[in-house]
């Protein structure tokens, strides 16, 4: 075989494991998402049934657990595929990185007013959570491809 067929071939497969590097970190962040939705959905229904908040600190720790390490999830090369992540991520990482700092200390005061026991002050912050979510999401993702 000649060396430059060898070349090609490399850089092909290169290029296939690349694919493939891709698609699991968008498996990943897809299903981190849903997770993460699913948890506050959890949160919600304690809320809206006047429970006690203090169980909920280990739901928040595990959502803020994935906000923290969240941009690790969108590396160069994740923007095609099964994803709904929007050229911007890659173009402004700073508005990006600003967004996910927002969730990550709203999740902090949720943190707190759970801890609290005050379920006014967790419902508050809740809901600022889910601001901070909505936001980065209009910013952020596309309509489903």
């Amino acid at each position: 075989m000649k060396s430059g067929t060898i070349a090609g071939i490399a850089v092909a497969l290169l290029g296939m494991a690349g694919t493939a590097v891709a698609q699991d970190v968008i498996t990943q962040r897809r299903e981190g998402m849903r997770a993460e939705g699913r948890q506050m959905e959890a949160i919600k229904a304690v809320l809206d049934a006047r429970g006690d908040t203090r169980p909920l600190v280990e739901r928040v720790d595990t959502i803020a657990g994935f906000y923290r390490n969240l941009q690790a999830l969108y590396p160069p090369g994740s923007d095609t595929g099964p994803t709904r992540a929007l050229p911007v991520i890659w173009s402004d990482p700073a508005g990006f990185e600003a967004a996910r700092t927002t969730i990550v200390t709203a999740l902090g005061s949720l943190r707190v007013a759970a801890a609290s026991g005050d379920l006014a002050a967790t419902t508050t912050a809740f809901n600022q959570v889910g601001a901070a979510c909505a936001a980065c999401h209009r910013a952020n993702r596309g309509p489903a491809r």
